[in-house]
């Protein structure tokens, strides 16, 4: 007898950033737990924001949590296609977890999309004989009229799924009623047909007071809106979107007088006491956060989640710094990835934080570069064949004796290891993470590898065993290849008691388990969503009944 393909649903949004990717995750889990074997999928990502499979393959971060949400390993038929922007109207294009080239948007377009679509309806194929429910995300808007002749993400991709459409809104950046009604208008009439609900997301307030404007909203456009999903702050789950940074809330507190907006929200009740805070470094350090942490926000920041751990921990400040007014006086720097390290590393000079970054190293601050950053501290660049950049040699910050030189082949690798943060001979401690990076990066003199890593995937092929990384003499400045290095919970305590140290504070000895808090965080945003969304009503537009699932 043939299996039946799964049944599917369909989150659009009418703008980027609406909160799509959370509320995908949070259904994914509420079916799990329910019962069903459930799956994720995008069609298309744009993101630098990425996620190695357990096969060492590249897609958006997004769809990989989700996958973490549905509780199976990731496979790039998830996210068939990954867009990264590099340059200016350019993007490296990532097939099936593998770089195919560099592409501008008019040639992608026009000549690289009907490919695509073969491609996406392989995968999602795929998925569904495997699964009983596929969560498809959709990217931007579905309105967006320039893009809809060749669309593989919204609704061109619903009807090949025959999937029906929650049309999600952000009621926090305003205008909520007119970007639903604004959307459905420019919609064709099948297409309106196909959206069965409007989600209301990141609501802050009273609903009675909301209240009215849905009753007005549902006569109006003939649907129904099927939750209101209020603001939920903290979770300790990743963003897919640098534009996320702004919402980072583990930060100091803002001196200057709230916004008409802010106090708007206030007066109803409506915003939380943390979710008003700057990115500048000028606020008082709230009290038990002792440690201050800067993260430099790149023009091209990829995988920032890296740094994410960092804030689930109680005694640390983190703050994404884009200038010199924002630097402040921190214990610790962080360099996070760069999707073009060249051009990130030529607005680092041309910002003014590079020399902020030098005088604080000459001090003796502590510094940490990952990917990207970690090859910026090197002392030069090199990239003869231009898969970066037009310039052939950059010169680095300098911070530690490296060489990079780039090629076409990129490395993408699940890796453990262990790990020793200390001058040579301190203790090692182990470690797991990936590595996504084009560039190869080798000591120009003798210099402490504090990371020594194997491919979980290949452990027997040539440079499965390799050391990795650099650190200065003193261990204040280190970096690595490494994505994920604080996930691992022994070796970011033991930086930050260095840093507690630094300030005559004395150590932490709790962990704090971020693979533990990300679960609870799963569990915590699925019996949120569940709340507030009519859960019934969604599970009769799929075909579906609740708790009728059959898990294996």
């Amino acid at each position: 007898m043939t299996k039946a393909k799964a049944r599917t649903l369909m989150l659009q949004g009418t703008a980027s950033d609406v909160g799509k990717s959370v509320l995908t995750a949070a259904l994914c889990r509420i079916f799990k737990q329910d019962g069903y074997r459930v799956a994720p999928f995008k069609s298309q990502n744009m993101s630098n924001n990425s996620y190695v499979t357990p096969d060492g393959k590249e897609i958006g971060r997004a769809q990989g949590m989700q996958a973490d949400a549905c509780g199976i390993p990731a496979t790039t038929d998830m996210n068939p296609i990954l867009l990264k922007p590099s340059r200016e109207m350019s993007a490296q294009v990532v097939v099936h977890g593998k770089p195919y080239r560099d592409l501008d948007a008019r040639t992608y377009r026009e000549s690289y999309l009907p490919q695509a679509e073969a491609i996406v309806k392989e995968s999602l194929e795929r998925l569904r004989a495997a699964y009983d429910i596929v969560v498809i995300e959709g990217a931007g808007s579905p309105a967006e009229i320039n893009l809809k002749d060749r669309d593989i993400v919204n609704m061109r991709l619903a009807k090949w799924a025959d999937a029906p459409v929650l049309l999600v809104a952000d009621i926090d950046r305003g205008g909520v009623f007119a970007s639903v009604v604004g959307t459905l208008e420019l919609l064709e009439p099948e297409e309106r047909e196909r959206v069965k609900g409007i989600v209301i997301n990141k609501f802050r307030g009273d609903l009675s007071l909301l209240q009215p404007g849905l009753d007005w909203l549902e006569r109006r456009i003939g649907k129904p809106v099927v939750g209101v999903v209020p603001y939920l702050p903290g979770l300790a789950l990743e963003d897919e979107d640098s534009a996320s940074l702004d919402g980072k809330r583990n930060r100091a507190p803002k001196q200057e007088p709230l916004t008409d907006r802010e106090r708007k929200r206030e007066g109803s009740g409506g915003i939380s006491p943390d979710a008003r805070f700057s990115g500048s470094a000028q606020g008082v350090v709230p009290p038990g956060r002792p440690l201050d942490i800067a993260i430099i926000r790149l023009p091209r920041i990829s995988n920032f989640t890296d740094a994410d751990p960092l804030l689930a921990e109680p005694d640390t400040t983190v703050r994404y710094v884009s200038s010199v007014d924002d630097w402040g006086e921190p214990d610790a720097v962080i360099l996070p990835g760069s999707k073009n390290t060249a051009e990130d590393l030529r607005h680092l000079r041309a910002s003014g934080l590079e020399a902020k970054l030098l005088a604080f190293a000459e001090r003796g601050g502590r510094v940490v570069g990952i990917c990207g950053g970690y090859q910026m501290m090197g002392r030069r660049l090199a990239d003869p064949e231009g898969v970066e950049s037009a310039s052939a040699v950059t010169e680095g910050i300098g911070l530690l004796p490296l060489e990079t030189v780039f090629a076409a082949d990129k490395r993408t690798e699940r890796v453990t290891g262990t790990a020793d943060l200390n001058v040579p001979g301190g203790p090692a401690l182990k470690v797991e993470g990936y590595e996504i990076h084009m560039g190869r990066t080798r000591a120009l003199e003798p210099v402490h590898a504090p990371f020594h890593l194997r491919s979980e995937r290949s452990p027997d092929v040539p440079d499965a065993h390799h050391p990795d990384g650099a650190m200065s003499a003193d261990g204040r400045l280190w970096g690595t290849y490494l994505h994920g290095v604080f996930h691992n919970d022994a070796l970011r305590r033991a930086w930050l008691n260095q840093l507690r140290a630094d300030k005559g504070l004395p150590p932490l000895d709790r962990q704090t388990g971020f693979g533990e808090i990300r679960e609870r965080a799963f569990d915590l945003l699925a019996d949120h969503v569940r709340r507030h969304l009519d859960m019934a009503r969604i599970y009769r537009m799929i075909g579906a009944e609740i708790g009728h699932g059959q898990a294996e």
